[in-house]
């Protein structure tokens, strides 16, 4: 299926807290918070102006304005956006957030060349808009200054290419959007063909509670029984892999 804005940002505006939730209910499994923690703690530094896009309900903005960061906070997603609001607000941060946007990473047109000294994007979105990658990438390059940084985390395919289209058709059904992973040869010279220079790049493996992970993407009755069958790691799990790049530009 082709990358549809509407149908993400629909799915996002109804899933509301539960984005904030996959880490506490094992959804998604701690220890990948905290790598995604380590790299804003290691990269981050006061007074940086910071592009958190796809920032969903807060979990990384929070952690972004804590480490003097002036935040400017976009998400595909308007009622993520009022989610994250109210989280920056009860954590008293807010006043460390330069601005709020409904924003696609396609198309960041409404910031201009240079605007950031960071550019951070997690949540895998390549993943989702993998016919327009290579725009996406460039966009993020065009709004992150000369000398500065992007950190960006995606789940990756595997090497073995029978192995990933087995993940894809795993990952199709539990989620229409969906159209394929990229390896992470792939996304390298993605990031090369932009200019980017790679400065560190984390691996990751992890086994994903199948059940929690179905439902992370609001997967349920046949179509749910249908994905799970196709499970590369059966109905006992699912194993996923994802990289972490921080990159110069």
């Amino acid at each position: 299926m082709k990358y549809d804005p509407t149908h993400v940002a629909s799915f996002y505006d109804a899933y509301g807290d539960q984005e904030w939730t996959r880490f506490d209910d094992g959804r998604t499994p701690r220890p990948s918070l905290e790598v995604h923690l380590e790299h804003l703690r290691r990269f981050i530094k006061p007074g940086d102006y910071v592009l958190d896009i796809g920032a969903g309900p807060g979990r990384f903005t929070i952690e972004l304005a804590r480490l003097g960061a002036a935040v400017t906070v976009a998400d595909i997603s308007a009622g993520q956006l009022a989610l994250n609001e109210a989280r920056l607000t009860a954590e008293g941060l807010e006043d460390r957030v330069v601005e709020r946007a409904v924003a696609d990473v396609l198309d960041l047109a409404q910031w201009e060349d240079g605007a950031f000294d960071v550019t951070v994007c997690f949540g895998g979105p390549l993943s989702y808009i993998l016919d327009d990658a290579e725009t996406a990438v460039a966009e993020l390059v065009r709004v992150t200054r000369l000398g500065g940084t992007i950190v960006i985390e995606d789940q990756i395919a595997p090497v073995d290419p029978l192995a990933a289209l087995e993940v894809d058709r795993f990952e199709r059904a539990r989620d229409p959007s969906h159209t394929r992973l990229l390896p992470d040869v792939d996304l390298r010279h993605l990031f090369e063909a932009n200019g980017l220079v790679l400065e560190t790049r984390r691996y990751r493996t992890e086994r994903r509670t199948l059940d929690s992970y179905l439902e992370l993407a609001g997967c349920t009755g046949e179509e749910r029984e249908r994905a799970a069958a196709l499970s590369p790691g059966g109905r006992e799990g699912y194993v996923a892999e994802s990289s972490w790049y921080v990159l110069r530009r």
